[in-house]
């Protein structure tokens, strides 16, 4: 009842009906995308695309060894990214000005320079140094600079240099008297950022660490450009020989797919263990 208000003057409502939100605007953008989606399926199911083929290449040798090669280059290309973003960022966060300016000089020139650039650079490194080693312990360097190397280097090097960022930032993100309260009970710098500074650093690190992870299964296949045989690079020697193109295309593709698809959930699960009791879980 209003105050001051009298009962008989009040309006009558029950005469009403609700009428429920329409959403008129989830509609339409509901329509334009089934719309869009049935255009795409469309083009794919009139196209000159033969499905038969996109089956008997899916385990074919060569794609089966592409995939086996793309699998253990990411893995090791974040392995050496990690390591050397680890260092970095601790080299970055001392309070060595050499230090400092070393650090921030790698990470401003990898970042700097596109990552195929940088593969071409590691590939070609004979033209810079036709040897490598000291007198008779060198070796000649086109013999030891395979694809496989060079896209490790390349690949990882460029990595740690991001990596390095995200590392750095775990660690601004713990709060400053954690560093004080190890200094007190007299703890080395380095042993302070091994048990107390990374562990909490850790809840901050992991989900774009782990972004970093899948997207190093597709930055591998940038390494096609100097022959190393990863996923794409196998699909395209076949398409060279049958000339299959776009079949061979989404071959590679769906690997990538279900390559990211798997690495998602185990990303979440870790993201989720390293959350544990910081309300970061839900």
């Amino acid at each position: 009842m209003a105050q001051g208000r009298p009962p008989s003057t009040l309006p009558d409502i029950a005469h009403y009906t609700h009428v429920p939100n329409r959403h008129w605007g989830r509609w339409a953008a509901v329509a334009v995308i089934v719309l869009l989606l049935a255009g795409l399926a469309r083009a794919f199911a009139v196209g000159d695309i033969e499905w038969r083929f996109v089956g008997s290449f899916f385990t074919a040798p060569a794609i089966m060894a592409g995939l086996y090669n793309t699998l253990w280059m990411t893995f090791g290309a974040m392995a050496l990214g990690i390591a050397l973003g680890v260092v970095t960022a601790v080299m970055r966060m001392s309070p060595n000005p050499v230090l400092q300016g070393v650090a921030m000089g790698y990470t401003w020139l990898f970042r700097g320079t596109p990552v195929i650039l940088q593969l071409l650079l590691w590939f070609n490194l004979a033209l810079i140094f036709p040897r490598l080693g000291f007198g008779e312990f060198s070796v000649r360097t086109v013999d030891v600079m395979t694809p496989a190397l060079a896209a490790l280097l390349g690949l990882g090097i460029n990595q740690g240099a991001y990596t390095s960022e995200v590392i750095r930032a775990g660690m601004l993100s713990v709060d400053a008297g954690q560093y004080e309260a190890a200094k007190a009970i007299g703890m080395t710098r380095l042993r302070a950022l091994r048990r107390i500074i990374f562990p909490q650093a850790m809840k901050v690190v992991i989900p774009p660490l782990g972004n970093e992870f899948i997207g190093m299964v597709k930055l591998t296949s940038l390494a096609s450009v100097i022959q190393f045989a990863e996923i794409l690079h196998a699909a395209q020697n076949i398409y060279y020989a049958n000339s299959r193109v776009i079949e061979l295309l989404i071959v590679a593709a769906l690997w990538y797919l279900i390559i990211v698809s798997v690495l998602t959930p185990l990303q979440m699960l870790l993201e989720r263990r390293f959350a544990r009791g910081t309300g970061g879980t839900r």
